[in-house]
């Protein structure tokens, strides 16, 4: 355990937080009523079922300038993210290795991490409102964005209220995929005709991710009764297990349809 609390007080070191980083207003409330977040979930599901009805018999919104600020609002707040997280985790890596970066929760006391851990948390209260985008604007909502962004929503409230081992890696994966994601969107909202092959690409590190983050829930779960790791539950295990294997499954489906299934070209024609 010495060897533990010295090699965290050694990144911690390396690591310094900006003095921004300090503000921890929010980090009580999470904790306190973090299940909240069932309540907004449903809410949402609710919103996103009365909202399509109500825009059934009417004209979608155009919504273009709206939307390139909320891209790029979003955008540069994942960039930031992923700087700030891939550098601690990267640095976690290089000092302490791969086990350490999914076995133990001390790095959560890192005052940056505790930062970006609560903006990160409520950031997936915000990003409900790309769903508002879609059904006032009238495109398709298929399954796996609502299921996607509801479940996400309470996992990650779930996983910061339980100081999950695993969850350094679960939000610094999120943020650098979303960096690139709404970055996307953001050149597609301002119709600048981004790479063809940038969706694929942006689906495929979804998949991947996935992948990864049920490969890093069960060496969180393997590891659990080694000297010194911090305790991973099994309802831990099992909630972050199902999720990211049925995001797997989902976004690997989406990929399947989306960029493997032939199109019919008249109907393609006529969309």
């Amino acid at each position: 355990m010495a060897t533990v609390m010295n090699v965290t007080r050694e990144i911690n070191h390396l690591f310094q937080p900006y003095e921004f980083e300090e503000v921890e207003v929010l980090r009580v409330f999470l904790e306190e009523y973090w299940t909240t977040s069932f309540s907004i979930s449903v809410i949402y599901l609710l919103l996103v079922f009365v909202g399509q009805n109500y825009m059934k018999a009417r004209k979608g919104f155009n919504l273009q300038k709206p939307l390139i600020m909320w891209s790029f609002t979003l955008a540069i707040f994942s960039i930031l993210g992923t700087v700030r997280t891939w550098s601690f985790m990267g640095t976690v890596l290089y000092r302490a290795g791969p086990k350490y970066s999914v076995c133990y929760t001390s790095f959560i006391e890192n005052s940056a991490v505790r930062f970006w851990s609560i903006l990160f948390t409520l950031s997936k209260i915000i990003e409900l409102g790309d769903t508002a985008f879609i059904v006032l604007r009238k495109r398709p909502l298929i399954f796996v964005h609502w299921y996607h962004h509801s479940t996400v929503l309470v996992f990650t409230f779930f996983g910061y209220n339980k100081k999950m081992a695993a969850g350094g890696w679960f939000m610094t994966m999120n943020f650098g995929v979303h960096a690139i994601m709404y970055s996307y969107y953001t050149l597609r909202a301002a119709k600048m005709n981004p790479p063809k092959m940038l969706p694929m690409l942006i689906t495929s590190l979804q998949i991947v991710q996935m992948f990864f983050g049920a490969f890093v829930s069960s060496l969180t779960y393997i590891w659990r009764h080694e000297h010194g790791c911090d305790k991973t539950t099994m309802e831990q295990f099992i909630w972050s297990s199902i999720l990211y294997s049925t995001y797997f499954i989902l976004f690997a489906h989406f990929f399947c349809q989306a960029y493997l299934t032939p199109k019919d070209k008249s109907k393609t024609k006529s969309q």
